[in-house]
């Protein structure tokens, strides 16, 4: 009776050691899987802990370069000495149209280059002699153009020289009025001379 006992005691626990011999190794394994998968990952250049590359001022996401990205950065970063403010003297001694509509036109294209540039301009149109008559209240055939002209470019400025101012004052005995916009100046020759001895740039329609 007791040599029964015992074979049945040894027959139950032959029979749990063969059940949980499987359910061990899956266990084990299971452990094992996530170790794998972190080795795989460290040797794979796709999980790599390196940095990426930053990517150079003017490169796209593909890293070719950007011409227009890189006019751009070099406008932005370009030494104040290059971007020192542009000047020019626009001088007008005939009385004709044709000549301050010419003036007129230059002034504004070399006006609007620059700011689509974003660089400073300076403009100044000089007159002097038949000229001035360009810039009088009373006989300007270019008065209305000057007037708009000066409130969208400011960085235009029109000069009228003195002398001849006083000189048509004793030939017409009138006083002679000139437009708002008008600023006099003593001398309109000495004024090109003097902007010219400052660098300014000097052109004659």
């Amino acid at each position: 009776m007791i040599n029964s006992k015992l074979a049945m005691a040894v027959i139950i626990g032959l029979a749990m050691l063969l059940l949980a011999g499987p359910n061990a190794q899956a266990q084990q394994d299971n452990q094992s899987i996530p170790q794998a998968s972190a080795k795989g990952q460290a040797s794979n250049p796709k999980y790599s802990s390196r940095p990426k590359q930053a990517r150079k001022p003017g490169q796209n996401h593909t890293g070719k370069r950007n011409p227009a990205s890189e006019r751009a950065l070099a406008q932005m970063t370009r030494p104040e000495v290059a971007r020192k403010p542009h000047r020019l003297i626009l001088q007008v001694n005939s009385n004709e149209p044709a000549m301050m509509n010419l003036a007129l036109n230059n002034a504004t294209n070399v006006a609007q280059y620059y700011r689509d540039l974003g660089e400073p301009v300076s403009i100044e149109v000089v007159t002097f002699g038949p000229g001035l008559h360009m810039l009088r209240e009373d006989t300007s055939p270019v008065k209305p153009r000057i007037e708009v002209l000066a409130m969208s470019h400011p960085e235009i400025s029109f000069r009228a020289c003195g002398n001849t101012q006083e000189n048509m004052r004793k030939a017409e005995n009138k006083d002679i009025s000139l437009i708002p916009q008008a600023t006099v100046v003593k001398s309109g020759v000495v004024r090109v001379m003097e902007l010219q001895e400052q660098g300014w740039s000097y052109v004659k329609p």
